[in-house]
């Protein structure tokens, strides 16, 4: 039974720390068309593989995988060499692993979707980067390539096909990276010498060709393009697949707009559409992709019997009685297995084994009473099966592999008669918890710790707990692994499915991800305790460094039911003096320790997503004054800095749509644009007057970065300036002061290079390159071997007020708790006002 997620074009835009979320339709059963069964059939008779490789998620051309997938019908897969983590979020605050996690989900809908396979490497994302060499600094080169290695020995591509150029032109240090690596993977492969510790699960595999996924874009103008043009290979993507009921175009379009966090959504194409390659290993293809390569079963000895009777089922197919095919597709598989073991053995037996099950209507499912269980639990499932056709099928016995536990039934499915029952198993104590395989363990910046090759190139976990069904059709043996679901009645969406995941027995969630101690004040800190099982008891406990304290030393807590939750507070007191550290929260049962945290993901577009993150919070004593006390916060694409303010004590407003009224907006010291929300919010064209309005009577405007590209409007300062894509992607890069005696770099708070001094993923993004007299450079800093970019901090004088743009990356440094951040930004919102004595700030602008 294959399981894929349902798409849904609803849109939620939160994060939830709880076990009663809204889930979203995910996991529910594959419903298979008679169309897709017939597809799949022409698909068992064709025995090509290419691999697509590219960064990140959405680097992938849809259009080629789609028309690879569904018209060649090859086993088409990406490779995406990171998860995207470092990149930005256009649905919600999510950033960093959450954001991987996102889109990690987004390409398993894209490729449910195109029909491709996903595979990652162990890379991290971790932000911007301009080249290969500084991409190379912070991965582990060789480790990026054995992963890389490892996928094509595992899924042995007849040909490859990089999205990026290994050079410039590629635009960013990991795409540059991705394609080297790939030419390097690509002969590597082939070399029992490279990586031989893999050689004991898989063997060498040389691809015949790689080649690179070009196009205009790649040679700076279209007269360029037209030079090279008649020595690429030409691919029209654009044809329309009868039995699919869609161009592929339009199937490409659906799987790039999954990648909803990007904001890429797609519009349908449909017509005649050209993609261009050009060789860069291997022999050279002249017309077709696979030339030279046997892409059907003469390339397997002995398989010309099976090719044989797969045509027959395919010709004697009918679409109103697709199991009378099923006794050809058993002879086709007995003739399979009488092989040698391969490759294509492997990948076809599966493959015949699916359109079986989908030509039968077999319909098998294992639902658990509770999307979650910790381990030792006993669990309630519910078994459903039924046969919906006229061939006889019976149900030997039904395996629990994770409980180590079997059922003899010896039940026979009658024609469309569902077999139901229920049973409670017990889990394991030593079952593991269903973490991210990719985050058990601390990584380094640029790697995810990921030990042995299970693991490797997999795109997520294996299901929490699965159940084989152990069936004979027609007297033939057949097995079919099940994983156990949960769903629910829901009373709008109908019928909601989630994964089953297997949790540990209690969470402790620290309210939140940053403490920042502005003075000598001790500060609340709230842990909220809950329960993965019911009768848990214990104490709750901060852990913390020397020199600060928290009362009560601990506190006990007594949970009765499963999903039980008890809030707990801790008083906790700073040391003198400036000092950046961690406390973690520690629950103890019965001598055991828990330090995980419950986080939940729950997005309409992707199935639930679960993590248990330690336990732990940054606290920081900071060295801080501030002016002024009211904010109003505009929400752009999505970020925490509204709670990092309220962190220090500022009073923060959330401002709608209704809100941008002048009488209103002027009761606030600051009102704050978060990211991208020039790109994001249309109805800021029309408030912008307001704003600026604002502004002129004596208010601070603080805009976050924006991209230069699909702005809601031309000029979003009160005077021109130009938005570019420079930026500085070296967190450590030198911070130079233009305007020493701003008072933006003195008042309240002074401003030294100290400021600058632990500042995570980058410096900033998407700084103007042009700005007219009126404004004022405040900084300047630049990655290695670049020119000064000194747009970063821009102050102009309008009116009685300051309009700021910034491009300095507040959106990652407030929510890290980066001291220096929160002085610089809070100097920024007290521009212009009054000090605790009631004297007025006084600017230098002119």
């Amino acid at each position: 039974m294959k399981f894929r997620s349902i798409v849904f074009c609803l849109f939620v835009a939160f994060n939830i720390l709880s076990f009663v979320a809204s889930e979203v339709q995910a996991q529910a059963p594959q419903r298979t068309s008679s169309a897709d069964i017939l597809h799949q059939l022409k698909k068992l008779n064709v025995l090509g593989t290419v691999l697509y490789v590219a960064a990140h998620p959405d680097d992938e051309n849809t259009r080629l995988i789609t028309h690879l997938a569904n018209e060649k019908l090859y086993n088409t897969g990406y490779l995406s060499v990171t998860r995207g983590d470092g990149g930005q979020n256009l649905i919600g605050p999510e950033i960093s692993k959450d954001l991987g996690i996102i889109r990690t989900q987004e390409l398993l809908q894209a490729r449910r979707t195109d029909g491709g396979v996903q595979f990652f490497t162990r890379a991290n994302d971790f932000g911007y980067s301009k080249n290969a060499d500084e991409t190379f600094n912070i991965w582990n080169k060789e480790q990026v390539l054995s992963d890389m290695v490892w996928v094509i020995r595992k899924f042995r591509p007849d040909v490859m096909i990089t999205r990026f150029p290994p050079d410039e032109r590629a635009g960013h240090g990991q795409h540059t990276a991705s394609a080297v690596l790939a030419a390097e993977a690509f002969i590597a492969a082939g070399d029992p010498k490279r990586f031989p510790e893999q050689l004991k699960y898989v063997e060498v595999w040389q691809p015949k060709r790689l080649l690179w996924n070009t196009g205009v874009w790649s040679f700076g103008s279209q007269a360029e393009f037209d030079k090279y043009v008649d020595k690429l290979l030409k691919v029209d993507v654009g044809g329309y697949n009868p039995l699919l009921g869609q161009s592929y175009g339009e199937i490409a379009a659906a799987s790039r707009s999954m990648h909803k966090s990007q904001g890429f959504g797609a519009s349908a194409s449909r017509g005649t559409s050209i993609e261009y390659l050009q060789h860069t290993l291997g022999d050279k293809a002249e017309k077709e992709l696979l030339e030279g390569i046997n892409t059907t079963w003469a390339r397997v000895k002995g398989g010309d019997k099976v090719e044989k009777l797969i045509q027959k089922a395919i010709d004697t197919y009918k679409p109103t009685e697709p199991a009378t095919i099923v006794p050809t597709l058993l002879a086709a598989r007995k003739e399979l297995q009488k092989l040698p073991d391969s490759h294509w053995k492997q990948v076809k037996t599966d493959a015949i084994n699916e359109v079986i099950q989908d030509a039968l209507g077999l319909y098998l499912e294992v639902a658990a009473s509770d999307f979650s269980a910790a381990p030792g639990q006993p669990v309630a499932f519910n078994i459903e099966a039924i046969n919906r056709s006229a061939m006889p099928v019976t149900i030997k016995s039904i395996n629990y592999s994770f409980a180590k536990q079997d059922t003899t039934l010896q039940k026979a499915l009658s024609p469309n008669e569902p077999v139901k029952y229920s049973t409670t198993i017990k889990l394991p104590a030593d079952m593991a918890y269903s973490q991210p395989y990719w985050l058990r363990k601390a990584g380094s910046l640029g790697m995810f710790a990921v030990e042995g090759f299970e693991n490797i190139g997999k795109p997520e976990n294996d299901p929490a707990a699965e159940v084989t069904f152990n069936l004979t059709i027609a007297g033939e043996p057949l097995q079919v692994k099940v994983p156990v679901v949960y769903k629910r009645t829901d009373p709008v969406e109908g019928e909601v499915y989630r994964p089953f995941i297997v949790t540990p027995p209690v969470f402790v969630n620290v309210a939140e991800g940053v403490y920042m101690f502005a003075d000598q004040q001790p500060k609340q800190v709230n842990v909220r305790v809950k329960a993965g099982k019911a009768n848990v008891a214990g104490n709750v406990s901060l852990n913390l460094p020397k020199g600060w304290k928290a009362e009560p030393s601990t506190i006990a807590f007594n949970l009765q039911a499963k999903g039980a939750e008890q809030n707990v507070s801790f008083i906790v007191t700073p040391p003198k003096g400036q000092h950046e550290a961690e406390l973690k929260a520690v629950a103890t049962i019965d001598g055991q320790n828990y330090r995980q945290s419950l986080n939940e993901i729950n997005y309409s577009h992707i199935p639930a997503q679960t993590t248990f993150p330690e336990a732990t919070a940054k606290i920081v004593k900071l060295d801080l004054k501030k002016n002024g006390e009211k904010i109003g916060y505009v929400m752009g694409a999505g970020d925490d800095i509204p709670t990092s303010l309220r962190q220090i004590g500022y009073d923060v407003t959330i401002l709608r749509d209704s809100d941008m009224r002048l009488n209103y907006l002027q009761q606030f010291d600051a009102i704050i644009l978060g990211v991208r929300a020039y790109n994001t919010i249309d109805r800021l064209k029309f408030h912008q007057p307001t704003l600026l309005e604002y502004v002129k009577n004596g208010g601070n405007l603080i805009v976050q970065y924006n991209t230069n590209h699909a702005l809601v409007m031309p000029n979003v300062g009160p005077y021109p300036l130009k938005l570019s894509r420079d930026r500085v992607t070296v967190e450590e890069a030198e911070v130079r002061f233009l305007k020493p005696n701003h008072p933006v770099l003195n008042t309240p708070n002074k401003i030294t290079k100290k400021d600058f001094e632990g500042w995570v993923q980058e410096r900033g993004l998407y700084f103007p390159n042009e700005w007219s007299n009126e404004y004022e450079a405040i900084l300047s800093s630049n990655d290695p071997g670049e020119p000064a970019r000194d747009g970063g901090l821009l102050v102009a004088k309008y009116g009685k007020g300051n309009y700021i743009y910034t491009g300095y990356s507040w959106f990652r440094e407030l929510p890290a708790g980066v001291p220096g951040a929160y002085r610089l930004f809070v100097n920024l919102i007290s521009l212009g006002k009054h000090d605790g004595s009631g004297n007025a700030s006084k600017s230098s602008i002119k």
